[in-house]
């Protein structure tokens, strides 16, 4: 695993095709191995599963939503935490406080014990609901990742700047990259629910499915205790 890391982190430094697939593949690794951001699955997964009249199109535009808030949220903080001085994304113990009360209120939610309008306004056509939800709770999750994500942003970061000035485009290329690897592993896992539930023909009250989303219930409390633990 370590070599992985040095190689891609040379890879960076690179020629530009290179250094945009290894900022590509940062950002996938940025979500599958750190378990800040793998809490994040059975999230959008279990919030995906409850949503009515759900075709593939729609999981695509809900999960990229919920993705893009995350991301959004991220610079933000990045951004606000830079102005100060601060480490890049460390915004202090409160924001787990946050992020595990959101997930507490979800994985109970997703266990049936607390009932949530997470449709989306009553007003929106039903083409749009959830996606507002969607795109609110990637962003409020995303407060408590900063300091994960800039861990794995490091060299995507010291290479950004360091071509900032003579490179700009390739700068925000390297950025890009690396966000569209972090959202297409959220993505993939909110749009798998909706093919799955196809290709085994499942209904939207269908047993396996409630069990599905009762599982994820549980892993959505249980990513809730891992920022109470990690928070300081």
């Amino acid at each position: 695993m370590e070599g992985l890391f040095a190689s891609l982190s040379r890879a960076v430094e690179g020629s530009p095709a290179v250094a945009l697939g290894a900022a590509l593949l940062w950002g996938v690794l940025s979500v599958v191995l750190s378990p800040c951001h793998l809490a994040s699955i059975p999230l959008i997964v279990g919030f995906m599963s409850e949503q009515k009249g759900l075709t593939v199109g729609r999981a695509f535009r809900i999960a990229l939503l919920f993705s893009v808030g995350v991301l959004a949220s991220i610079a933000l903080i990045g951004a606000i935490t830079a102005a100060l001085g601060r480490m890049l994304g460390n915004v202090g113990g409160w924001a787990n406080y946050l992020v595990a009360a959101v997930f507490f209120v979800m994985g109970l939610h997703l266990l049936d014990v607390i009932p949530l309008p997470t449709g989306g306004p009553a007003g929106l056509p039903t083409a749009r609901r959830g996606y507002l939800a969607a795109l609110a709770i990637g962003f409020v999750y995303g407060v408590a990742l900063g300091p994960c994500t800039f861990a794995y942003m490091a060299p995507v970061l010291a290479v950004a700047f360091k071509a900032g000035a003579s490179a700009p485009l390739f700068a925000a290329a390297l950025f890009t990259a690396f966000g569209v690897g972090h959202c297409a592993v959220i993505t993939a896992a909110g749009t798998s629910v909706k093919r799955v539930q196809d290709y085994l023909q499942w209904s939207e009250d269908s047993r396996a499915l409630l069990i599905g989303r009762r599982v994820c219930g549980v892993l959505v409390l249980a990513g809730g205790l891992y920022f109470l633990y990690t928070a300081r």
